[in-house]
């Protein structure tokens, strides 16, 4: 079985980001195999989903993250695991490093040492570029990936029973998703091949954001259906959690979104941010008390709607919106979206309008 303690020790590498002058990344040692989401019936799906959850940690591991400048001389920093098996850098940059025009990924490589020698693997960092103005959070479950969760406890475990039967490319793609995406982000550019630290590759135009409250075992998972579906990627903000019921609840959610959003708005003073969410993880009250906390931060918000009647928090949490006067879309569908999409600026964009015009014209419901 994939998920035996006898398997080598391995690194899963995260996403990082970076700014002048700290860069962060993440990594896990782990005794796995290297994830492989292949159809092959619902056994080797299950087998291959369990695998995600009942890996092996491997504390205290050695870790090395090599960080090279272009043209430069690279560098090893050292880390060492925790009891879960994550390695956490946060380097401080000196002197700082510039950023190019353009947002790129700039890779790093991750260094360790286990019982058949020495291993590496490449990490990449993404660094928004200096033209950039504006970046985009999103959530994930019920934004970009149907679940049909509405907060009910019931629903979440229906849900995780389909998460461990149902690989990244069966899993349904909220419509218009990747039209909607592409034309914030400017396109699905990804990192991709092996390469050497201090190389670099396009971003997509606007830098993306991730953030859910899906574990980070799901990591692989979720990269697997960003690439299959074409969506733009950027670095995936998880938590690490328990087998309880606040963590397959709604309770937390809110707070590891809050959290998370404020580490990323802290990195980018420079920046203003589009929040994308939905109404069944109290996302718009999360998305409220960040508005309300960085006045002139947020450039607009879109709210799918999945669930039934607004409670009173959300109720609340519009009116504080529509009177810091953020742009707010409230709506069941992408393919509304052009009213939003201008709101923030896009549709002075030749080809960002085509695109909309295209979505729109495809609704069923506008023929």
């Amino acid at each position: 079985m994939p998920f035996l303690p006898t398997a080598p020790v391995r690194i899963q590498s995260y996403f990082g980001y970076r700014n002048r002058e700290r860069l962060h990344i993440t990594a896990r040692a782990l005794r796995s195999r290297v994830d492989r989401f292949e159809k092959g019936g619902r056994w080797r799906a299950v087998r291959t989903m369990l695998a995600q959850f009942v890996s092996h940690e491997v504390p205290d591991l050695a870790v090395e993250l090599e960080i090279a400048r272009p043209g430069g001389t690279s560098h090893r920093h050292q880390g060492l695991t925790d009891k879960e098996g994550f390695v956490h850098f946060d380097i401080r940059l000196d002197p700082e490093w510039a950023l190019a025009e353009q947002p790129q990924w700039e890779t790093v490589v991750f260094h360790w040492t286990n019982g058949t020698g020495a291993h590496c693997i490449d990490g990449h960092v993404l660094a928004p570029g200096t033209a950039t103005g504006l970046a985009v959070i999103s959530d994930i479950d019920d934004t970009i990936v149907e679940t049909g969760i509405t907060g009910d406890f019931g629903a979440v475990m229906r849900n995780w029973r389909r998460v461990l039967v149902e690989m990244p490319e069966e899993r349904i793609l909220v419509p218009g998703a990747d039209i909607f995406y592409n034309a914030l982000g400017g396109g699905n550019i990804l990192p991709a091949g092996d390469g050497h630290a201090g190389e670099s590759q396009p971003a997509t135009n606007r830098p993306f954001f991730y953030v859910s409250s899906s574990p980070w075992n799901l990591f692989s998972y979720l990269v697997a259906y960003i690439r299959g579906r074409g969506l733009p990627l950027g670095p995936i903000m998880l938590r690490d959690w328990g087998l309880n019921r606040d963590t397959f609840g709604s309770a937390s959610h809110g707070a590891h979104k809050l959290v998370a959003i404020e580490v990323i708005l802290a990195t980018y003073p420079e920046l203003k941010f589009a929040l994308i969410g939905d109404d069944s993880q109290g996302d718009l009250t999360a998305f409220s008390a960040i508005a309300a906390e960085h006045p002139g931060r947020i450039r607009a918000i879109f709210i799918r709607k999945v669930g039934e009647a607004m409670s009173p928090e959300e109720l609340a949490a519009q009116k504080a919106i529509e009177a810091a006067k953020i742009p707010l879309w409230l709506g069941d569908s992408y393919a509304t979206g052009r009213d939003f999409l201008a709101s923030i600026g896009l549709l002075g964009d030749e080809e960002t309008r085509a695109i909309v015009e295209t979505v729109e014209t495809t609704d069923p419901r506008k023929k």
